[in-house]
């Protein structure tokens, strides 16, 4: 079963402007970390006890080619996405999102 999804405006605004960076990096790059975010949550979507559990009821799925991780909650009838948090940065900057 997969579950519906929605994100966090905040998650959405750490996605963006993690992949403004890297198309100044390198143009094209912020589109492949979109990708590589899509691919992810359809994983999570698919598979939502999959990450391990970081706090609470809150989990981690780290992307495969950025140094980046989905933070999520699995409510009962829903995936939220809490944010899209750095590894090496900021840990649980994203605390008090719901």
């Amino acid at each position: 079963m997969t579950l519906p999804f929605s994100v966090h405006d905040d998650a959405e605004l750490d996605l963006n402007e993690a992949a403004d960076f890297y198309d100044l990096e390198n143009p094209g790059l912020g589109s492949a970390l979109i990708d590589e975010f899509e691919r992810a949550v359809a994983t999570i979507r698919e598979h939502p006890e999959a990450g391990p559990v970081i706090l609470g009821k809150v989990r981690r799925w780290g992307m495969l080619r950025f140094p980046y991780s989905l933070v999520y909650s699995v409510r009962e009838h829903e995936l939220r996405i809490l944010a899209v948090a750095h590894q090496k940065r900021r840990p649980f900057y994203w605390r008090g999102r719901e």
